[in-house]
């Protein structure tokens, strides 16, 4: 098999592996934060060594086969790269620092299985953006770019807004969890989810690839279930949720 094969094979296993988490999580809650009970799962690991490990290939790998390229020293590919890691540097070495998680466990299988995926990501989006794909330096001037990286900042600034107020208000409230009501919490459950989606909606039009396609529809399959279980967790713990707001998207989802 020539690389392009390899490559396009392994992007369809991304949006195989999409419709399988779909389904898999629209029945079976995903063993994470509020939704763990900190038994079964098999061996544990300390939880945040356990997210770092699990998002360290999004970083790491990724870097490895971006410099590994052809184009990997072009300018459009070195933009790309900087928007990627922006997001995942937060997200692997400072995000769950940040967290009230000190003490709990995560488990080995969740971690695993984390690992396995964003290095088979980075793979696909990383050595398409740096070898495979063809930007010429005029490609930051496309409509799609511009499109693009402006639907992934945006979706950024959500994220990180979003985990934000959480986290203030975890800090705030020793007692447990209490119901967040600033930003687009008043519309929806998860917007830090909600941004991430978007994030990667803005990634597959600036990178307008199927790779980036890929990646976009897994983080939706993904995070879509999961925003349905914190919204009914939310509703069974607390009776005067607003019945208004909605697990992912205003008025919709």
């Amino acid at each position: 098999m020539t690389e392009i094969q390899i490559h396009t094979a392994a992007v369809w296993t991304v949006i195989a592996l999409a419709i399988v988490t779909f389904i898999y999580l629209s029945r079976i809650t995903a063993p994470y934060g509020r939704h763990y009970a900190g038994t079964g799962w098999g061996p544990h690991i300390d939880n945040r060594l356990g997210w770092v490990i699990m998002e360290l290939p999004t970083t790491a790998v990724f870097a490895l086969i971006h410099f590994a390229g052809e184009a990997a020293w072009n300018l459009v590919p070195l933009v790309f790269l900087a928007m990627w890691q922006g997001h995942y540097l937060h997200r692997t070495f400072v995000y769950p620092f940040r967290t009230r998680t000190a003490g709990r466990k995560i488990p080995l299988t969740v971690v695993g299985s984390g690992v396995l995926f964003n290095s088979l990501n980075a793979y696909v989006n990383a050595r398409f953006i740096s070898s495979i794909g063809e930007y010429g330096a005029d490609w930051l001037a496309d409509p799609r770019f511009l499109l693009g990286a402006a639907i992934f900042l945006t979706g950024m600034a959500l994220n990180i807004h979003s985990d934000n107020i959480l986290l203030r208000l975890r800090k705030s409230n020793d007692a447990g969890y209490s119901i967040p009501q600033r930003g687009m919490f008043r519309y929806v459950s998860c917007p830090n989810y909600l941004g991430e989606i978007i994030e990667w909606a803005g990634w597959a039009i600036a990178t307008w690839s199927l790779a980036g396609f890929a990646f976009f529809i897994y983080a939706a399959a993904n995070l879509a279930p999961r925003a349905r279980s914190n919204h009914a967790w939310y509703r069974q713990r607390f009776s005067d949720y607003p019945a208004e707001r909605r697990a992912l998207i205003p008025g919709v989802y």
